[in-house]
């Protein structure tokens, strides 16, 4: 059946997990014949480009290189990092303004859906409030639905001021009900399969879940180099800790010190130089960046952080895997996978060489599995999501939680002025003076 062309507003933040895969949802809309616009950091222009959506960045190069340096902290400092500072330092009250100004700009009424990163696109709460558009969070891991009380009570107690001083610039009061502001999306959407959810606690959240999207699809040549030592007599073991900072400190040397005491030659894919073990043993090629696509079919195994992105390109090679998870979603998408027998892990205090290489020579016995999604079912679940944003279009927003002044308040100039003419219309139907 087909659906009405609308505008889709697409905000995201993170790196490439968070961000290929609303890429990628970009491409499913504008297959429906949508205008697309992405809104996320700086790095992601040409790939956004290349799905055909517009791009507006939220950040700059170097902004955007200091918040992944400055993430950095995030695992092992979620109880002691200063939020306020973390926010104020990155600017990240003035990306949400400079959203917020993005998104009301492209507007069209009746005509246009918000998109946002289940848990960080308050932007598009604030749009969804001030301007009357309906709106969605997308979930890309299970634990964002799941952590999402932690979430609000953070920017509740912690943030509120710097996001209450944001919406008085556009006129809109200060939170009064943060429960019911921060779950105020009219659809949430989980990028992971049912069988998926099951393996662990239930998100229960209400969201429909659409099945894994594949984090990259390009086709790209393997470097010669990786090439060779894929050709070579001992398929080496992949190593990545996914394309962010956001990674337990120990995680490459307890990685490399397993595959070595099992005796696997490793491709070590770290884009940030300043994480890498030195000095690296020979028998360890280390790449900044590799084609997935390419790679993953042809490794013995891959030796991964737990990143919702890594995690799918290999089950959908059928990789073997071993999860070394720490921090954020990871311990809960290698519980979810481990519970499956679909993949070995360990969390932080079990990092040592012996127990990393018997998880890896368990892997490598369990052997390859059937790739239980291809880029078929991908793109299937990606189209089914489009298809139920695509549904919100025309939607009226349930009124903004709060008292009726406060409500009022919140309203945008022009559906202010719309109210004020109905009501109108409705005393001089009944003789109203």
């Amino acid at each position: 059946m087909s659906v009405p062309a609308a505008r889709m507003l697409l905000v995201t933040h993170g790196t490439d997990g968070d961000v290929l895969p609303f890429i990628r949802l970009g491409g499913a809309l504008r297959e429906l014949g949508h205008e697309v616009t992405l809104l996320t950091h700086s790095p992601f222009r040409e790939r956004a480009a290349a799905a055909g959506l517009e791009f507006v960045p939220i950040d700059t190069p170097d902004g955007y290189e200091r918040y992944s340096a400055d993430t950095a902290l995030l695992p092992g400092g979620l109880g002691t990092l200063d939020w306020q500072e973390f926010y104020r330092r990155n600017d990240l009250f003035g990306q949400l303004a400079l959203e917020y100004r993005a998104l009301a700009e492209r507007v069209r009424p009746g005509r246009t859906v918000l998109v946002g990163r289940h848990t960080s696109a308050l932007s598009v709460l604030l749009a969804r409030e001030s301007l009357g558009v309906p709106a969605a969070w997308v979930a890309v891991a299970p634990i964002q639905p799941l952590a999402a009380g932690v979430a609000r009570h953070l920017y509740q107690h912690t943030l509120a001021g710097g996001i209450d001083e944001v919406r008085g610039r556009f006129g809109l009061p200060p939170v009064t009900d943060w429960p019911a502001w921060f779950s105020s999306a009219d659809l949430r959407i989980g990028l992971w399969p049912e069988w998926f959810d099951r393996a662990g606690p239930a998100t229960g959240d209400g969201s429909l879940l659409a099945g894994f999207p594949l984090p990259d699809d390009r086709d790209e040549p393997l470097p010669p180099a990786a090439a060779a030592l894929l050709d070579g007599p001992l398929r080496p073991v992949l190593v990545t800790g996914g394309t962010g900072r956001m990674v337990h400190p120990d995680f490459y040397r307890a990685a490399l010190a397993g595959c070595r005491l099992a005796g696997r030659p490793v491709l070590l894919v770290v884009p940030h130089e300043e994480l890498i073990p030195r000095p690296l043993p020979p028998e360890v090629a280390w790449f900044p960046r590799l084609p997935f696509r390419a790679a993953m079919p042809k490794v013995a195994a891959v030796l991964h952080h737990g990143g919702i992105g890594t995690l799918t390109r290999a089950l959908a090679a059928g990789t073997p895997q071993v999860i070394l998870a720490h921090g954020a979603d990871r311990p809960d998408n290698a519980a979810r996978l481990a519970g499956e027998g679909l993949s070995r892990w360990l969390p932080d205090f079990r990092w040592g060489p012996a127990e990393v290489a018997g998880a890896l020579r368990a892997a490598l016995e369990d052997g390859r599995r059937p790739a239980l999604t291809g880029s078929a079912e991908a793109a299937d679940g990606l189209a089914a999501a489009a298809g139920h944003l695509s549904a919100l279009i025309g939607r009226t927003p349930e009124r903004v939680a709060g008292p009726p002044s406060a409500r009022l308040a919140a309203l945008h100039g022009a559906r202010r002025r719309a109210l004020a003419a109905r009501l109108r219309e409705r005393l001089a139907e009944r003789g109203a003076p």
